[in-house]
């Protein structure tokens, strides 16, 4: 057992200095907050122009105008995002999903490689939260 100037250092004290679980509540944070607001900001349009975004394939299969299927995904990410802040094992690799779709639609997108190749590494990191969340979402649960 560590202990500390005031005595035996606490488990939460010892997971606090542990870089991993660092990692992994900067991850878990990163991805509740994130998708959250850019999930609300799809009903404002202060962020961009999100309708923008949308590949025509894919605004001629959904019902309505691009800013409906924007409220559509706005309600997807605010869920994504509150389920890595409960379960983020199983909420991350919701939100990798999403990654994913995203994606493929911005590379079928003439001009929004970039935001894709950004995109992708999200993806990467989302994967590495679920891991994470493996060893370290059971230590927040006890």
């Amino acid at each position: 057992m560590t202990t500390t100037a005031a005595g035996p250092a606490t488990t939460a004290e010892r997971d606090l200095k542990d870089p991993r679980y660092q990692a992994f509540l900067l991850l878990r944070t990163v991805f509740t907050v994130a998708p959250i607001l850019f999930g609300l900001d799809k009903f404002a349009n202060l962020l961009t122009d999100w309708p923008q975004y949308l590949a025509p394939w894919i605004d001629h299969i959904l019902p309505g105008s691009a800013q409906t299927g924007m409220y559509v995904v706005g309600v997807i990410e605010i869920v994504a995002g509150i389920a890595v802040a409960i379960a983020p094992r199983y909420g991350a690799l919701l939100v990798a999903a999403w990654l994913a779709g995203i994606i493929v639609d911005l590379l079928t997108l003439s001009g929004f490689y970039d935001v894709a190749l950004r995109d992708f590494g999200l993806l990467v990191a989302a994967l590495a939260l679920s891991r994470l969340a493996v060893t370290y979402a059971r230590r927040l649960r006890a």
